[in-house]
This record gives structure tokens, C-alpha cells and sequence, in this order.
């Protein structure tokens, strides 16, 4: 179970109540057959779209989950009602969410890695999950002290509802439909996919530890939220678009906000990280020598030397001692053939497939000690376990 799964919850059970909105939207679509198609109705989806997505990844994103940049407490309230105009939850539940994605990126405890669970599950699967309704609270109680913040909490669904009668009310049920529901499902799936495709399909400027990635495509139609690979490389920009043709739309209407003073001490990437000169920090070496480390098959290398050891019994046959064997294999010697044992991979090739895997990063030696370091460990371990 999850860690922010309700203490009462004891089954991992798809669809709880609070998923049956959206898949209504999904199936409100369809009523475009009976409405019908109007210009007006589709001015007002498009517009929504943009003016949505605008609060989704100025709201909901830079602001409340990662504060790239500071604001009153009337635009914050004013950014909390668009945002969650577009059905996506409270601010409160997708900062935790979001906050928690960052802590776990691409681990066995993210809430929707590709690499962990597919991509569908990444994409809208993990959102039909009772153990993924409840809110960690304790992720945002930056935000929770704010009432009006937790009033939007309680009643999430409160703006769409607002919007989506005022949709009807200007353009009828073609308003609604195409209007509201249309421009919904759209935000619906161009926020999911950065959760799913930008872990999967894009270039890898950074090194991040996690499978995050600069997709063009997806900043298009995100208004920039799409080079994620830069937004996981230093995570409370409020530009995620670094270099000059990296369009970021976002960025460029806050950055006009700012000039008349509704948003202010808006962050920036320091000129080490925006040279991808800076040192990683532990937590990035360490999961990206997990993943170099599984590169190399431990367990394959371990057999072949418990096999060994064995035929050396049999034959009566004096065996270096395992810690002999690992440190000639991390000095690069190949000395140990004539025993039938298997070549032990060495650092240097540790270096060269690291090479290949990461982007250009100061940190690489590090990365390539610490996985060896965990590869023979692992050999070890098993070695041990077998005995």
C-alpha cells in the first residue's frame, strides 16, 4: 500500500467515487452529437484551453507545488480557483502528488512512473486508485494555513461546476459540451502526458536520476511544461524553457505579470546548472548508479563463481578467496580464466556504458565508483546467500 494511502484503506480497489467525474467528462463528449458544433462553442474551448493550462502550470505547478515564484494571497486564490476550474483536484492534493513525484521520481514509490507500472497506468491509470484519493497534508502545510485554500479543498469540484454553468449560460449546450467539456479533456491529457510521455519520449539534457525528458512537442501544447527534463534538473525555476528557443509561454506571461507587480522574486536557474556544471547531489548519484549498476547482471557473475567454487572442492583445488577475486576484477585484472571463472566487469567498462546511458555531468566518476561499488555488493550478497 501506499505511504499516503487512509489508514482505513486495506485494498488497492480501481475506481472510488471521486473518479466517476471524470469519466462522466470523457462521456459528456459524446453529447456533441446531440448539441452540435458552434463557432462560439469552439472559441470558448480554445480560449479555456489556453487560460487553463496557463493556471495548471503557473498554478498548480511552479507555484503551489515548487513556489518558483511569490504573489499576493488574492492572485494565489485567484490561480487555486483556475486551476481547479480544470477538474484536476484540489491545489492541496496535486501539490502533495506533485511533491511526492519529485521525492520519488521514477522509484518503486512514485505514484506514475512509466518504468515502474506502464505507461497507461502513468498516464490516467494510477488516478482510479483508492490508495491515490487521500491528501498528505503534511507534503503542503505551506499551503494548508491558508482557509481559503483548504475551503477550495473541500469543495474541489466547486469552480469547474461555476465555469461550466457559465459556458451554458453564454453558449448554450454547445457551450457546455464543446465549450467546458472538450477544453477539460484536453487539459485532462496534455498534463497526463507529462507524467507519461515526457518520462518516456525526448532528449535527456540532465542528469537526474529518473527517466524525465525535454519533449518540444509537449511544451507546445503545455505552454512549456514540456522540457522537463530542465524543470527536474533544478525544480523551482520558474522558467523551465533554458535555452532562448526553448519556448515557454508560462514563463513569458509571468514574467509580464511581474513587470506590473502581481508575481515577484521569481526564481532562476543559477549559471552552474544552466552550463550543466553542477555538482549532483547524492540522492541523483545514487539512483543513477542503481540504474548503471542493474546494467551489468550480478546474479549471472555470482553463479558462475559459486559454480566455481564448487568444481575447486571437487578437484581439491586451492580457490581465491572472493575478496581477492572482486579486487583483481576492480583493478583490471584478468588473471583468474585458468580457474574457468567469469570475467568480472571493471570499472572501465563500468565508465564507458556510463558514458553512453548519461548526459554530460562533472558527477560521472562519482556515479561510475558508486556503481561498482553496488554491483559487487550484489555479488557479493548473492554469493553469500548461496552459501
Amino acid at each position: 500500500m501506499s505511504p499516503n494511502a487512509p489508514a482505513d484503506d486495506s485494498h488497492d480497489d480501481v475506481m472510488y467515487p471521486s473518479a466517476i467525474p471524470f469519466v462522466l467528462v470523457h462521456l459528456g463528449c459524446l453529447a456533441a452529437i446531440w448539441s452540435g458544433v458552434t463557432l462560439q462553442a469552439v472559441a470558448i474551448c480554445v480560449s479555456l484551453y489556453v487560460v487553463r493550462m496557463f493556471a495548471i502550470g503557473a498554478g498548480y505547478h511552479r507555484y503551489f507545488s515548487h513556489k518558483a515564484f511569490a504573489t499576493s494571497r488574492v492572485f494565489q486564490f485567484i490561480l487555486a480557483c483556475l486551476a481547479q476550474s480544470t477538474a484536476q483536484k484540489s491545489v492541496l492534493w496535486w501539490a502533495a502528488k506533485h511533491r511526492h513525484h519529485h521525492l520519488h521520481s521514477d522509484t518503486e514509490l512514485d505514484v506514475h512512473s512509466p518504468r515502474q507500472r506502464g505507461f497507461l497506468y502513468s498516464h490516467l491509470g494510477w488516478i482510479f486508485y483508492r490508495e491515490h484519493d487521500a491528501t498528505d497534508l503534511v507534503k503542503v502545510e505551506d499551503l494548508a494555513r491558508y482557509p481559503e485554500l483548504m475551503w477550495l479543498h473541500r469543495l474541489e469540484l466547486l469552480p469547474a461546476v461555476v465555469l461550466a454553468v457559465l459556458c451554458f449560460l453564454v453558449a448554450g449546450w454547445p457551450g457546455l459540451v464543446v465549450g467546458f467539456l472538450w477544453s477539460t479533456v484536453l487539459l485532462y491529457h496534455a498534463t497526463f502526458c507529462i507524467n507519461s510521455l515526457a518520462h518516456v519520449h525526448g532528449r535527456k539534457r540532465y542528469v537526474t536520476g529518473d527517466d524525465s525528458r525535454n519533449n518540444w512537442l509537449l511544451a507546445f501544447f503545455t505552454l512549456g511544461e514540456g522540457w522537463h527534463n530542465n524543470h527536474h534538473a533544478y525544480q523551482s525555476s520558474v522558467r523551465q524553457g533554458f535555452r532562448w528557443w526553448e519556448v515557454d509561454v508560462t514563463y513569458y506571461v509571468l514574467t509580464i505579470l511581474s513587470w506590473i507587480g502581481i508575481v515577484w522574486n521569481m526564481k532562476a536557474p543559477p549559471e552552474q546548472v544552466l552550463r550543466n556544471e553542477q555538482p549532483l547531489g547524492a540522492r541523483v548519484i545514487n539512483r543513477a548508479a542503481r540504474e548503471l549498476a542493474a546494467r551489468f547482471d550480478a546474479q549471472t557473475v555470482a553463479h558462475a563463481i559459486s559454480s566455481a567454487r564448487r568444481r575447486a572442492d571437487l578437484a581439491q583445488m586451492q580457490l581465491p578467496t572472493l575478496q581477492d577475486i572482486l579486487n583483481r576484477a576492480h583493478d583490471g585484472v584478468d588473471a583468474l580464466t585458468h580457474l574457468h571463472l567469469p570475467k568480472i566487469p571493471t570499472r572501465e567498462e563500468f565508465l564507458a556504458e556510463a558514458r553512453a546511458m548519461f548526459a554530460r555531468t562533472r558527477s560521472l566518476n562519482e556515479i561510475v565508483d558508486h556503481a561498482y561499488e553496488y554491483f559487487l555488493a550484489s555479488v557479493r550478497a548473492q554469493l553469500t546467500t548461496a552459501s
